[in-house]
């Protein structure tokens, strides 16, 4: 498969007239394929020159934070950013060591320490990664200054910039050697800055002291060299689990559609890791540019949703430093547990669309101490109060659950159990339904009166949004509440169906009936006029 992927990322020339061969960036960057002509070099290429143009138009003047993770097209894909940016007289900082991968919360750590060291030398990022997903497909992804991921203003005018030069032919793509770019390339020690700065973010003492046995699988991913790492320069011995790293990643038990997907938050995905947890008192995995987290304790794999609301409660309790003026990031489909959480501390809960961009302004302004999503993705404020990440890091939400368990004693699951016997436990559930074209048109015209009925599920419907409460954003879908349940809808931006989110806090017959309705209500709301 390497070879076939490989070929056809240097061979195969897209199509600039074909939507699907354009450069198009979702919310977390350009993905594809060099096999479906969707992720070539003359995309990547032609990416780089704009995100070149782009950071010259913003006026800045630092170096560009350069990264990979471990998928077959990220390496090529690096150095054709890599000979592209030095022909723009960029200064690239990339990775020193063996193996030259970077996480993705390295580079926005990177980003950050340097924009308040130079505020007058501007410097910015770019992560070349798919996530989590199969092995075959490619990504690239765009930090500006504040660190965090590009927003739609960067990414629309980064987009159209890049399908300019590709209707072009390139024209005006400048470009150097491989061996000239790598010479002009400023390596950098990423994992010494990164784990230098730790103990900012989490109390690397309260672990150490606990002696917790602790255990990590990287997935094969970038965070490996964070995690081998780890012990000589903080103290904190992690057990790595698997220190493969197979750009086909071979080693990866299918998903549960067959597919291979490096997906942490998946106990299909996680099962090696999980075979062996009962070695451990707590383990971790992450995904390939190590942005998401997955934590393993003796109670098996947590569900994200609960997570994050075992990290609310903790920080909230265990952070004497942070004001307590300190917004709750989550995005609108994460679990209600939060909002009753985050309402039991008496905080202000900051209630968004899906993706972790749009927590970027209060991380960077100093008003969100924590923002996370229900894909297993978050960040936090330094133990002080100022940003650490304004991308997702799945190393520091890792170490959290360890300090987490270090400082209460509790394992995760057991803080969660408590948790629920306070505020409820709630059960939540994700499901994909078929789209049609006429439909997808019909998500666009959703308003607050789309939702004909009074009642979903036995309960009164109590309110109606497309629009999310903490910034006002369109959430691109509808969400429908009740006293003790909610769904929330969105068409899937790279397939034919649309994903229904539903939760209750009265069980299972209740949250199907939930699923059962919403689709009945949106088949009437998705009709056209």
């Amino acid at each position: 498969m390497g070879l076939s992927l490989l070929s056809a990322y240097h061979t195969v020339k897209p199509d600039p007239a074909d939507p699907q061969q354009q450069v198009s960036f979702g919310t977390s960057g350009h993905r594809g394929s060099s096999l479906s002509a969707s992720f070539n070099e003359h995309h990547v290429l032609a990416i780089a020159q704009a995100v070149a143009d782009y950071r010259s138009a913003q006026g800045y003047k630092g170096p560009l934070y350069l990264g990979r993770d471990t998928h077959a097209l990220s390496k090529p894909a690096w150095a054709s950013v890599l000979q592209v940016l030095t022909a723009n007289d960029i200064q690239v900082m990339v990775d020193n060591g063996a193996l030259g991968i970077t996480a993705t919360p390295v580079i926005s750590h990177g980003i950050l320490v340097h924009n308040q060291k130079h505020p007058d030398q501007l410097s910015d990022g770019l992560v070349i990664t798919p996530s989590h997903n199969p092995p075959e497909d490619g990504g690239i992804k765009y930090n500006p200054c504040h660190g965090g991921p590009a927003g739609g203003e960067a990414t629309d005018w980064i987009q159209q910039r890049a399908n300019h030069y590709l209707t072009e032919g390139l024209d005006g793509v400048k470009q150097v050697s491989l061996e000239t770019a790598i010479g002009l390339a400023n390596p950098f020690d990423y994992t010494a800055q990164y784990l230098g700065d730790l103990g900012q973010v989490i109390d690397l003492d309260a672990i150490g002291k606990a002696n917790l046995k602790l255990g990590v699988d990287p997935l094969g991913g970038a965070g490996l060299p964070l995690w081998l790492a780890l012990e000589d320069q903080t103290g904190i011995t992690v057990e790595v689990v698997n220190h493969l790293i197979d750009s086909g990643f071979s080693f990866m038990p299918a998903d549960h559609d067959g597919k291979i997907r490096m997906d942490c938050s998946s106990p299909f995905a996680m099962a090696n890791l999980l075979k062996v947890k009962d070695r451990f008192d707590l383990a971790f995995g992450n995904d390939p540019d190590a942005d998401r987290h997955g934590i393993v304790d003796l109670q098996g794999l947590m569900a994200p949703n609960h997570f994050l609301a075992v990290c609310i409660d903790y920080l909230l309790t265990h952070r004497p430093d942070w004001s307590k003026d300190l917004k709750i990031g989550k995005t609108l489909v994460s679990s209600s547990l939060i909002d009753r959480v985050v309402a039991g501390h008496n905080r202000e809960l900051y209630e968004t669309p899906v993706g972790l961009k749009w927590f970027v302004d209060g991380f960077q302004e100093g008003w969100l101490a924590f923002g996370g999503e229900e894909s297993a993705g978050a960040t936090l404020l330094t133990r002080d109060g100022r940003p650490w990440s304004t991308d997702k890091d799945g190393i520091a939400l890792c170490l959290l659950a360890a300090e987490i368990m270090a400082v209460t004693g509790k394992s995760p699951s057991e803080y969660y159990q408590s948790l629920t016997e306070h505020y409820g436990r709630p059960v939540y559930r994700r499901v994909d339904t078929p789209l049609t074209l006429e439909q997808k048109a019909g998500f666009k015209n959703l308003n607050e009166q789309s939702i004909q009925s009074t009642q979903l599920a036995g309960e009164l419907i109590q309110q109606v949004m497309v629009n999310a409460p903490g910034n006002q954003a369109a959430i691109g879908g509808i969400k429908v509440i009740t006293e003790n349940g909610w769904f929330a809808a969105r068409p899937s931006g790279t397939e034919p169906l649309y994903k229904i989110y539903a939760e209750s806090f009265k069980g299972e017959a209740h949250l199907n009936a939930l699923i059962a309705e919403a689709r009945a209500l949106l088949d009437r709301a998705l009709v056209l006029p």
